[in-house]
């Protein structure tokens, strides 16, 4: 039974104040939602209070000072932040290798510290995003000899495309030829969202990480709230660790979907050692002066190759600053970052940023270029990015299951989907509009909600159907093509298991209504994603390859070997704002870069 909800009119208003007056609207009623369902609205989106003036930005500015000849930088930013502390500011980060810090101030202190003679510039400590879950901090370096013997299984479609296991398997035996270029001897620093400290793909080849949005030496891919809440994030940085190093061998993988290889999958450049620097958070959002400070620790850790599937659409100049410092004018490190996923023209920042930095756009599994990359003159290279296979966070993927009249029908699950299985009478929800949506069928004993792909969010027709009493969610799609798949949105502990179908499978099911159907959703520790983060560790593998086959070359060299390379695409021959210079080739370019002389000879390559 339903207690129901009567809403708008009280009693009064339902009577007729008199001759001639306009009809009262009648009034909405809504069942109550089903015992403890109550709470699983969606996330509030209020942002706390700060403890400064409320004219204050979120996040503040970064300042950059004048170094001092007379003084040691640990000295100079010291100054630096007495300055900000007299003006009224709180600072955040201290950079002092780059002549920055970052603070909080109120306008009329950020005038006034602009008067300071010290300064050179007060800029906004502008939002970067990814472009595309508790465990103790690691005391030491996990790293151990990487694995020489797997399943060719491994080989991801991505990895078959950049050539890599070309260049360490040439014979295709599952066995790391005798030496080959792996990235042994090559550091790769990870800027993203930081690792699962516990994925077998991942513990052999960490060597070390720190975690700029909590400030500590964990750079696990979670947060813990003041009351001990852990959220765990979903899983970006693993992703792109994964491809550029994921192990080989036995051993070295977790749970897979059916049909794929047990051992999970290998990266680019098996034998690197990774370093992760943590600068987004659970949501994926970060600060500049977060990636900043990454980028000067990764850069001091030794990293030959910084990887950022990350980026904003504007510039920083101090973010452009860093960039250039590090990589030395050519002779640093070598940052390769995503170009962005709007599918516009106009390069991300700060992949953007010539020639410091190496833009890279995304391609499908047949090289065409993808409807969202980003392009523009600033792009270097392309590399897969498109339903890339790699690991994730312990357990955050989904395989999911639906059995009908005793038939399969194939579906996806929606990403924060609880896990789970559960039998029962299908509804038909409509749109989920509202608790009222599934109709006299739904009880709070439980049911499967079928509801069709609408304008709204998923999580609202979600969290309507699951008051309503719904215990699994089939979303049917709406265009005949497979959708990119679905999401919650957000983590939601009253979630359901919740899967998608297709247009064709959802009227089908629909013919169902009122049998028993199964919905079962398990976790996965691999995942297929897209965007130019899942290509711009296609292009850091390969770099890692090239220094592990030429530990004497620069980075501008190890760029222009694998420029130089690049599979160009068909479709616009030559150098272009949609391939640049074409799709990676791992095989090619440490075949030329072996060509080279001692220390890579003359720029521009031959």
């Amino acid at each position: 039974m339903k207690r129901w909800l009567w809403l708008g009119l009280g009693l009064s208003g339902m009577v007729a104040s008199g001759c001639g007056s306009d009809p009262k609207p009648e009034p909405v009623v809504l069942p109550q939602a089903c015992p403890g369902t109550a709470e699983a609205s969606l996330p509030s989106t209020a942002v706390s209070a700060l403890s400064t003036s409320p004219n204050t930005a979120p996040d503040g500015v970064i300042i950059t000072y004048k170094p001092k000849v007379t003084a040691s930088a640990l000295a100079a930013s010291a100054d630096i932040v007495k300055a900000v502390e007299r003006v009224g500011g709180t600072v955040r980060r201290r950079i002092p290798n780059l002549n920055m810090v970052s603070a909080r101030l109120s306008p009329e202190a950020i005038t006034a510290l602009k008067a300071n003679p010290d300064v050179l510039s007060v800029t906004p400590n502008r939002r970067v995003r990814a472009m595309a879950l508790p465990t103790p901090p690691p005391l030491a370096s996990w790293q151990g000899a990487f694995s020489t013997q797997g399943s060719v299984g491994e080989y991801t479609e991505g990895l078959k495309l950049v050539q890599a296991p070309q260049v360490w398997d040439a014979n295709n035996d599952g066995i790391i030829d005798p030496g080959a270029a792996t990235g042994e001897g090559v550091k790769v620093c990870v800027i993203d969202s930081g690792w699962d400290s516990k994925h077998p793909e991942l513990k052999a080849a960490f060597l070390k990480g720190k975690d700029f949005v909590d400030d500590d030496d964990d750079p696990t891919d979670q947060s813990v709230s003041p009351k001990g809440e852990v959220t765990v994030g979903g899983g970006h940085g693993t992703h792109v660790s994964a491809t550029i190093l994921a192990q080989f061998g036995a051993g070295s993988g977790g749970r897979v979907a059916p049909g794929e290889d047990p051992n999970g999958v290998v990266g680019v450049a098996p034998g690197a050692s990774l370093l992760v620097a943590r600068v987004l958070d659970t949501d994926g959002g970060g600060r500049t002066d977060d990636v900043i400070a990454a980028v000067d620790w990764c850069n001091s850790e030794g990293a030959r190759v910084a990887s950022l599937s990350l980026g904003a659409p504007d510039p920083s100049e101090d973010e452009q600053t860093a960039f250039e410092k590090v990589w030395n004018n050519g002779n640093g490190m070598l940052s390769v970052a995503a170009s962005g996923n709007d599918g516009k023209h106009g390069i991300a920042y700060p992949a953007a940023y010539l020639p410091s930095v190496m833009a890279v756009g995304a391609v499908d599994l047949q090289g065409k270029i993808a409807d969202f990359s980003q392009y523009g003159q600033e792009l270097s290279v392309v590399g897969p990015g498109v339903e890339v296979l790699s690991a994730t966070v312990l357990g955050a993927a989904s395989l999911s299951q639906v059995t009908a009249a005793s038939v399969p029908v194939t579906s996806r699950p929606l990403t924060y989907t609880a896990q789970g299985t559960y039998t029962g009478r299908l509804v038909n929800c409509g749109l989920g509009a509202d608790r009222a949506a599934c109709g006299e069928a739904a009880t709070c004993e439980g049911f499967v909600a079928y509801v069709d792909r609408g304008d709204l969010f998923f999580e609202e027709k979600a969290r309507n159907v699951i008051q309503a009493g719904a215990r699994a969610i089939i979303i049917g799609d709406n265009v005949e093509d497979e959708g990119p798949g679905f999401t919650l949105g957000s983590a939601n502990p009253h979630w359901v298991p919740t899967v998608s179908v297709s247009m064709a499978s959802g009227a089908a099911l629909k013919g169902l209504v009122g049998q028993e159907v199964t919905v079962s959703t398990s976790g996965l520790d691999y995942q297929r994603e897209s965007g130019t983060s899942m290509a711009t560790p296609h292009v850091s593998g390969v770099a890692a390859l090239v220094f592990s086959a030429r530990p004497d070359l620069s980075a501008a060299h190890v760029r222009a070997v694998l420029e130089k390379t690049a599979l160009d695409d068909k479709t616009t021959p030559g150098v272009d704002e949609h391939y640049g210079h074409g799709l990676v080739q791992a095989a090619k370019a440490v075949a030329l870069a072996r060509t080279l002389p001692q220390g890579g000879g003359p720029l521009p390559l031959p």
